[in-house]
């Protein structure tokens, strides 16, 4: 009969065991199927009362960067209140001796445990009664404590010591990937708002420097008219130099859009040929400084686009200063607007350098410059163009330039699909 009943007791602690792993591979799951480090934790908690059948449950983890060891989570209820941030010491806590001697440590009494931090007890109002603490390893390093507390049925056996040193293993690779990924998510939020910063700065600095700027370059090139042949010559360094800091400015503007993937366009109904006329405008005292004629042809009429007026503007800034910028001194540019075949198309044609024919794509693509970087004349980051690809497209528009080759000009054109009539 003693024989038969320690049958019926072996087959029903195999059969918990069964259980046991089955629930322990069903947690695995679930903890690695969450980068989210909250709701990891309370699924950990929950798991570790349940599989050593304990009241409540709670996890710690070492801040090596403050050398503290912290209360993460625990179970719902009176202990779970106030527990979440506590800071507990390493000397004279079950916790902190698990962390500094890295090992299995289970108490069935804790009054006759002089290493239970009863403080916390009494700072939640909670009554310890037993209590099972194993380390939390990750590749061979400590990165916390799990504890199980009061077990209902004492004492702690070497079975509930391996459930929970399993779940432990478990959950320390999901909670190390979870703090990485919480890491790697600040980290770009950081960037984020760093990358805001200097955007803001870009554009505040960019546009408080183009207002004296263009009043020093309209009074350089005043100057130059000056029949003093040493006025003359102090205007047309001041006008030099001032165009080379437009160039940096021109270049400050285009970082903002370099690394926009996505952009989003507030679009609006645009006449095609005042567009043409406002940049004309803006670009008119760098044109002027290097005795530029702008010949501007208007034949878009009541034409108009839907577009995103300060980045359909920006692209046709880039191509006209480009224009501008390999045109040698008194040179010709004419911009063009025209409508043809359900496009607005705008035409910027120079006499200028001209581009060799095999040139043509590549001029588009960033940082190319096709003057040698240590003997060319002309400065930039040759980014303008790349820039004004990607806002064309972003409109569902193309660009493309045509060339007879060098110092033979080179011929730009943008084509923007027509919007509505205005009304």
């Amino acid at each position: 009969m003693m024989a038969e009943r320690m049958m019926i007791d072996r087959v029903a602690q195999l059969e918990r065991k069964v259980q046991v792993y089955a629930r322990l591979s069903e947690i695995s799951t679930v903890l690695n199927s969450t980068l989210k480090l909250k709701p990891l934790l309370k699924v950990l908690v929950d798991a570790a009362a349940e599989i050593v059948e304990a009241e409540g449950a709670s996890v710690l983890l070492w801040d090596a960067r403050k050398n503290e060891l912290r209360f993460a989570a625990a179970t719902t209820g009176s202990r779970g209140i106030g527990l979440t941030g506590q800071l507990v010491p390493l000397e004279n806590s079950i916790a902190g001796t698990v962390m500094r001697e890295n090992r299995v440590i289970a108490v069935n009494d804790v009054m006759d445990e002089p290493r239970h931090y009863s403080q916390l007890d009494r700072q939640v109002g909670f009554r310890t009664r037993s209590v099972l603490a194993v380390p939390m390893r990750s590749k061979d390093r400590l990165i916390g404590v799990l504890e199980a507390v009061n077990k209902r049925e004492l004492p702690w056996t070497d079975n509930d010591e391996v459930y929970l040193s399993i779940l432990a293993a478990q959950a320390a690779v999901a909670i190390e990937s979870a703090q990485l990924v919480a890491a790697l998510r600040k980290a770009n939020d950081e960037l984020s708002q760093l990358d805001k910063l200097k955007s803001d700065f870009i554009a505040i600095a960019s546009h408080e420097l183009r207002t004296p700027l263009g009043v020093i370059l309209g009074y350089a090139s005043f100057l130059q008219e000056a029949t003093d042949e040493e006025v003359r010559g102090h205007a047309s360094k001041v006008v030099s130099s001032a165009l080379q800091l437009r160039r940096i400015i021109e270049d400050l503007t285009n970082l903002r859009y370099l690394e926009q993937k996505q952009l989003e366009l507030l679009r609006e109904s645009i006449s095609v040929d005042k567009l043409v006329r406002a940049v004309v405008q803006e670009a008119k005292p760098i044109a002027d400084a290097k005795g530029h004629r702008l010949i501007v042809l208007p034949g878009a009429g009541d034409a108009r686009i839907e577009a995103d007026r300060i980045r359909v503007g920006m692209a046709l800034t880039n191509v006209l200063n480009n224009a501008i910028r390999f045109t040698p001194e008194y040179g010709r540019i004419i911009i063009k607007a025209e409508v043809r075949g359900g496009e607005a198309l705008i035409t910027v044609i120079d006499n200028g350098i001209g581009i060799p024919h095999d040139q043509l794509d590549r001029i588009f693509e960033r940082f190319v410059q096709l003057e040698d970087h240590m003997t060319r004349s002309n400065g930039g980051l040759g980014i303008g163009l790349s820039i004004a690809r990607a806002l064309i497209e972003a409109h569902g528009g193309r660009i493309w330039a045509s060339s007879q080759g060098v110092n033979n000009g080179a011929t730009f054109t943008i084509a923007l699909p027509l919007g509505a009539p205005h009304p």
